[in-house]
């Protein structure tokens, strides 16, 4: 999607959403919608409880074996996403949240944004040579004439005598 359309995009979603609730809620009648809306917020609770278990233990497996766990970090990332569009009352954030609890799912998302990724270890020589020169492009070096640690006499920031 643009990013120019998600300003739209999120202003439309309530009014799609409340429109969902009309006509789900005119079909099955409003408890039932209801009873829906809240067996949504649990599933999603649930869901996140049941798969973040077994992705913390996929993270540590990656670690242990000396890899950069970026893949199951995204895929952190995209489960706590679902989880919470889940927990948001409404149809089409319940069933965008579902699918993202799908794996396969999630791996179309890791394959749009996997080189947009990069994780930095604090053990030395896990990042990989890419990962590596990534980061040094970004840091700037400054010679100690460069800056100063003194306080700056003009910040309002300074005590007043």
């Amino acid at each position: 999607m643009r990013s120019s359309l998600v300003p739209l995009a999120l202003l439309a979603l309530p009014f799609l959403e409340i429109a969902g609730f009309i006509v789900v809620g005119s079909k099955i009648g409003v408890l039932a919608t209801l009873g829906l809306i809240f067996l949504s917020i649990f599933l999603g609770v649930f869901l996140l409880r049941v798969q973040g278990f077994g992705l913390i233990r996929k993270i540590r497996e990656e670690a242990a074996a000396g890899r950069t766990p970026k893949r199951e970090l995204v895929h952190g990332v995209m489960l706590v996403f679902a989880a919470f569009l889940l927990i948001i009352p409404g149809f089409i954030t319940d069933v965008i949240g579902l699918l993202l609890f799908i794996p396969a799912v999630r791996d179309i998302g890791w394959r749009f944004i996997s080189d947009r990724v990069v994780v930095v270890s604090s053990r030395g020589g896990q990042a990989s040579h890419s990962d590596r020169s990534r980061v040094q492009d970004r840091v700037i070096e400054l010679d100690p004439e460069d800056y100063s640690s003194k306080p700056d006499p003009d910040s309002p920031w300074n005590p007043k005598p």
